[in-house]
């Protein structure tokens, strides 16, 4: 039942990133609290935020603000939303880690490349040569 439920919020966090975007939203931010806050915290940081840009109360707050709020607030203030989200969060983060190690390895095999002396035409054939005459002498 937890596990149909969690995967019922991740994939809803999904569906809410849409297509354009693979990065989780940092719910922890949007908030202003850390990713260890209680409850209390949360919802205290919520109420506070809320006040500060709600429409009626600020003309020039923005109502796709009111929305974030009210997405963070909900994904944080469930605890199974809540650790879906953290799971998500940290596979994020594994992968981010990963593809941040292949592309380092990448530039280590291009410099290491690069630094390979090429081999012009002319020492291509004479090579080609010498290897054709030893396999030759070899029969």
């Amino acid at each position: 039942m937890a596990r149909d439920a969690a995967a019922s919020v991740v994939q809803e966090i999904e569906r809410g990133l849409g297509t354009e975007s693979m990065l989780v939203p940092d719910y922890y931010a949007r908030l202003e609290v850390s990713p260890d806050a209680t409850r209390e915290q949360i919802k205290a940081a919520y109420r506070r935020l809320v006040r500060l840009h709600h429409p009626d109360l600020n003309k020039q707050s923005k109502d796709t603000h009111m929305k974030k709020l009210n997405e963070a607030y909900a994904v944080l203030s469930s605890m199974p939303r809540r650790a879906a989200y953290d799971n998500l969060r940290a596979d994020e983060q594994r992968a981010a880690v990963i593809a941040d190690a292949i592309r380092r390895q990448q530039e280590a095999a291009k410099r290491k490349k690069a630094e390979q002396p090429k081999m012009t035409w002319m020492q291509g054939a004479f090579g080609f040569v010498r290897e054709l005459r030893k396999a030759l002498r070899d029969e």
